[in-house]
């Protein structure tokens, strides 16, 4: 297929009419019309409709123009930096990150990956939703345990473990036994119990505060009203000054953080810089060891 025919094609959909195109890009409406006759020819279908009232896609038009025109652009991109030789991340990123995991360490790196990319200026939304990269114009997405998606590609930058920890002043129960316990847990908490270290310890969690988020459970732990389940970074500092004792780790679960982008366009220089960035963040792709 003449990929010129195809962006010409793209330039007249978008302007609506072959003049618009004609002065939008400088090419004659002669050459638009010819391009556009060879590209029907080759595939064998009409896509624009031509009338006295002006151009109109057909049903192929417009499936062909849905799906060719992000990754057109993308193609444009592309050639005009292998053209002028831009190999240097340049730029706006915008990156969509879980909120507490940007609330923890998204100030930091955006501010070093800025930094160390001066042509990027970068955008970081804090959200909980799974976005859409392509209707929402996101770059990239920062996801915990991603499900798996034809579409995004990326890479595992950094995992985590959930462990269940208390202020000290909490009587550890006895293993051996399921153990109720007075609990800090989210409002989003299910009945269940916790098994800690392959079934050392059992525990059924007896909600005593219920919070909508893990820095209002850890802080709660750590003023002694009860046990707490969350994820080890969260912790981590407060384990280390001793304001909490961990009880154990959580048997079989992993939280594994993702630094994806859509697969379905070329990655720009910002992209692939960014993504290699969150990984050079966690050398050793522990939370916990860098956090």
């Amino acid at each position: 297929m003449d990929l010129n025919a195809l962006t010409d094609f793209a330039l007249v959909a978008a302007n609506g009419g072959l003049g618009k195109a004609s002065r939008a890009s400088g090419r004659s409406k002669a050459t638009l019309s010819r391009r556009i006759a060879d590209l029907e020819e080759q595939l064998g279908v009409r896509l624009i409709e031509r009338s006295a009232r002006g151009l109109k896609l057909t049903e192929a038009g417009q499936v062909l123009m849905d799906r060719t025109e992000g990754p057109m652009h993308e193609v444009t991109d592309a050639m005009t930096s292998a053209r002028e030789g831009l190999s240097v991340p340049r730029g706006r990123l915008r990156v969509a990150s879980p909120v507490l995991f940007s609330q923890l360490a998204m100030g930091r790196i955006s501010a070093e990956f800025c930094a160390a990319y001066p042509d990027v200026a970068c955008e970081v939304v804090a959200d909980d939703r799974l976005v859409d990269l392509v209707e929402e114009q996101f770059d990239a997405a920062i996801r915990i345990n991603p499900s798996p998606d034809s579409s995004l590609v990326g890479r595992c930058f950094a995992k985590d473990r959930l462990v269940v920890v208390a202020a000290p002043s909490v009587p550890v129960p006895t293993p051996g036994k399921v153990s109720p316990v007075p609990s800090i847990v989210s409002t989003s908490f299910q009945p269940t119990n916790w098994t800690l270290d392959d079934g050392r310890l059992v525990l059924e969690p007896v909600p005593k505060l219920r919070l909508s988020s893990f820095l209002m459970i850890r802080d709660a732990a750590v003023a002694g009203a009860g046990a707490a389940l969350m994820p080890q970074s969260i912790a981590w500092n407060q384990l280390t000054r001793g304001e909490l004792v961990q009880w154990g780790m959580v048997s079989g679960v992993e939280v594994a953080l993702w630094v994806l982008h859509t697969s379905r366009r070329l990655p720009a220089p910002k992209v692939r810089a960014f993504v290699d960035f969150m990984c050079e963040q966690y050398p050793q792709g522990s939370l916990v060891l860098n956090g």
